[in-house]
Parts: structure tokens; C-alpha cells; sequence
């Protein structure tokens, strides 16, 4: 059962309840006035036909039956006797009631030998109107007010899972797996419990992910400091080896060396301090490629396949760059340069491809990057883990997009979509003479 049911079949209870108590008031109040009428009717015959009996000298005799309560919207005396005198009552005096019904004479009619008196008297109709309208009112407070009443504790009661809500949003805040709900009657809410276990499961999930990215990027880290510490020692400490024995040489005999042989030990320390300079700025570049600025994005990555290139030769390295790119910052030029470098290295070591293509497309908003190959592609069941998980962060920390699927002709086929919307908004909000 759904919210609405539930509500609209406990107002509708209400109302056919109240209906009936209300049609039960109104039926005894028509039987009371109806008797109150048939009450008043035949004690006016009873005056008119004991009037029609008595002789003319015997008018007192009316008299008991005059003053005898009975008679509505009628006044009725006998002659010598004075007019009835009756105050209006506190309710009609302030509605001021009986200012509006105009003041009729009295008549006189001969019944028999005896002269009556009759006049309209308004203030019983006045006062019966009265009745039925504070009865009314009260009626419809009651009705109101038990309405009030049966609809806050509908809602009450029908909300009231949503405290159960609350709670799970906050077990889910505080890291807990489970958001632990019970079953709810209403559809509603079982949709929202149903949406709060999607959201307990994504989070897990995400959880997961970025426990498995910070091992990743601890691996990583250990990874590229002991290349680099293989790299110094391997490259660098030879170099600088062959520097100081050059070094030691020229230092022990230098002064029984002839000009020739000083020069040729000059040309070996410049030879080696040229290798060893090259050496260290091919370990920075891979550190962090220098100058990825809008003009540097494409030199970069011209560079970056060129090193692939050089490196595997079983492999062919295609690029397709538009003549100019748009201005981006240095953080999305790095993300884009790190994207192409995780993706070429995985298609080097995994896909076991022939050709490798990196092409980028830009627009006005855009830059579209894909990057294709012609290898054996990933398993049917994609893992969002590793370099893949790693590269999908990259573009999200750009506002962007990665989707990866098997190429129609075999490979595999990476797509990323960046906005450049957050570029402007990036440098619009940075103060004049500020880096951003």
C-alpha cells in the first residue's frame, strides 16, 4: 500500500464516521422540532376551541392555558389583559436580530363570545434559528477539529518510518557497510530504502576503489623510486665514476702532462658530463614532463611517442593532433599527458598490438581523447582496477569522462571526454597577477 492509499482510506473512515454521528444529531433535532411543533399546534387548537366554548364573562378561564408554555411564533391574550412583554435574550440583542423584523399589530379575532388577540412573535423563531445555528457550529468544530486530529496522526504514524531513514543516512555517514533497514508496508518508502541500498553498495564500492587506488599509488611511488634509485646507480654512478677517475688522473699527473693529453682528458670530462646531464634530464622528464602549457601539450606528447617509438620497435606509434589546441591549465595538460602515458604503457605491455594510435580533438567546451590499438583487448568481465582505475581518476579530477570497449576490428578503445568549461571558470575566478 502507497502513502496516498493509506491516507485517503483513514480520512475517508473519518468522514463517513462523522457523517453518520452528524446525520444521527441532525435526525434527533428534526424529531425534537417536529414534536415541539405538533406540541405548539394543538395547544393553540386547544386555546381556540375552549375560547369558543366559554361565555363572554369567563375570560379569566383562558388565562392557565395562555400562560402555559406551548405557543410559537404567536402571542395571543385575552382583552384586559395587558400585551406580553418579553426581553430579547443576550446573543439576539448583539446580532441585532430583531431590529430587522418589523413590528406587526396585534389582531383581533372573535372566537365565540370571546375577543382574542393575536400577534407575530419573532423572538421564538429567532431563538429556534439560533439553536439550530449554534448546533451547526458545533457540529462542524467537532467535524473540523477530530479531521485535524485523525490527519496529524495519520501522518504520524505514516512518516514514521522516516526517522528509520535518518538513521541509516547516518550509519551510512559514520562508514558503516549496512544501512540496516527493516521492511516498510508503504511503496514509498520502500522505494527510498531499496535507493539507500544502492547508495550503501556504490559507496562500498567507491570505498573499495579508493582503498585499492591508495595501494596503487603506494606501489607506484615504491616502484618509481626503485627505478630511479637503478637509474642513478646504473647510469648515473657510472658517469660520475668515469668523471672522477678522469679527475684522479688529471689531479696526480698533472704536472707531467702534455698539452695534448690535457685536452683529451678535458674532452673526456666534457663527454661525460654531457652523458651524465642527458641522463638526468631523461629521469625528469619521466618524473614530470617540464612546460605542459597550451603550447606544450602537443610537444609533449609528440615527445612521449617518439620515446615509445625508439624504445619498441615492434610496435607502430601513430599521433593526430589539431593544429591548435585551446587554453588549458597545467593540471589538465598533466592529466592528459599522464592519461596517454598510462594508456601507451599498458598497450606495450598487455595487449601484444601491432599498430597504437593516439589521436585528440579539440573544440570550443572539448577535448576528446581516444587512444586505439589492434591487440587482444581486456576480458568480458571489466575490472575498474589498476592503471584503468587509476587513469578514470585522473579525468575525474578534470570533470571528465573515460569509457573503455573492444574496437569492432579487435584492440581496445579508450575514450575520454574532458570539459574546458571549468578552464575558463578556473582562470575567469583567478585575481589579475595571480598564478593560477
Amino acid at each position: 500500500m502507497d502513502l496516498r492509499r493509506r491516507l485517503v482510506g483513514s480520512l475517508s473512515l473519518l468522514l463517513a464516521a462523522l457523517l453518520g454521528v452528524t446525520a444521527l444529531v441532525q435526525f434527533y433535532s428534526l424529531r425534537a422540532d417536529v414534536a415541539a411543533e405538533v406540541k405548539a399546534s394543538s395547544h393553540l387548537v386547544t386555546v381556540l376551541l375552549t375560547a369558543g366554548r366559554l361565555a363572554p364573562d369567563s375570560a379569566q378561564a383562558l388565562q392557565p392555558l395562555l400562560e402555559q408554555a406551548g405557543l410559537r411564533h404567536l402571542s395571543i391574550r385575552t382583552e384586559g389583559q395587558a400585551p406580553v412583554q418579553r426581553e430579547a435574550d443576550t446573543l439576539s440583542r448583539w446580532l441585532g436580530l430583531e431590529r430587522l423584523i418589523p413590528v406587526q399589530p396585534e389582531q383581533q379575532i372573535r372566537i365565540g363570545q370571546q375577543i382574542l388577540y393575536i400577534a407575530p412573535y419573532p423572538r421564538s423563531e429567532i431563538s429556534e434559528r439560533l439553536a439550530d445555528t449554534v448546533r451547526l457550529w458545533s457540529t462542524l468544530l467537532f467535524f473540523s477539529g477530530t479531521t485535524l486530529l485523525v490527519a496529524w496522526w495519520s501522518a504520524d504514524r505514516a512518516l514514521r518510518p522516516v526517522r528509520e531513514l535518518e538513521a541509516s543516512l547516518h550509519r551510512l555517514a559514520r562508514g558503516e557497510p549496512d544501512p540496516a533497514l527493516p521492511r516498510f508496508a508503504l511503496r514509498e518508502f520502500g522505494r527510498v530504502a531499496r535507493a539507500i541500498d544502492y547508495l550503501a553498495k556504490a559507496l562500498e564500492s567507491a570505498r573499495a576503489a579508493q582503498q585499492a587506488l591508495a595501494r596503487q599509488l603506494m606501489t607506484v611511488q615504491e616502484d618509481e623510486k626503485r627505478t630511479l634509485a637503478r637509474e642513478l646507480h646504473d647510469e648515473m654512478g657510472q658517469t660520475l665514476t668515469a668523471l672522477n677517475v678522469t679527475a684522479a688522473h688529471l689531479e696526480r699527473h698533472a704536472g707531467g702532462m702534455a698539452a695534448d693529453e690535457v685536452a683529451e682528458c678535458a674532452a673526456e670530462l666534457r663527454r661525460d658530463l654531457r652523458t651524465g646531464s642527458g641522463q638526468l634530464r631523461g629521469m625528469l622528464k619521466n618524473l614530470r614532463p617540464h612546460g605542459l602549457s597550451a603550447h606544450g601539450l602537443q610537444q609533449a606528447l609528440v615527445d612521449l611517442l617518439q620515446g615509445w617509438r625508439s624504445r619498441q620497435t615492434s610496435i607502430s606509434f601513430e599521433l593526430a593532433l589539431p593544429p591548435a589546441l585551446p587554453p588549458v591549465d597545467e593540471q589538465l595538460a598533466l592529466v592528459i599527458y599522464r592519461v596517454v602515458q598510462e594508456a601507451l604503457t599498458n598497450v606495450v605491455r598487455h595487449s601484444g598490438a601491432c599498430s597504437c594510435t593516439v589521436q585528440l580533438q579539440a573544440s570550443a567546451s572539448m577535448l576528446l581523447l581516444d587512444v586505439m590499438d589492434d591487440g587482444c583487448g581486456l576480458p568480458s568481465d571489466l575490472q575498474w582496477q589498476g592503471g584503468l582505475l587509476g587513469m578514470r581518476e585522473r579525468i575525474g579530477m578534470v570533470d571528465g569522462q573515460l569509457r573503455v570497449w573492444h574496437a569492432p576490428a579487435g584492440g581496445l578503445h579508450l575514450h575520454a571526454q574532458i570539459p574546458l568549461l571549468r578552464q575558463a571558470t578556473t582562470s575567469t575566478a583567478t585575481p589579475a597577477g595571480v598564478a593560477a
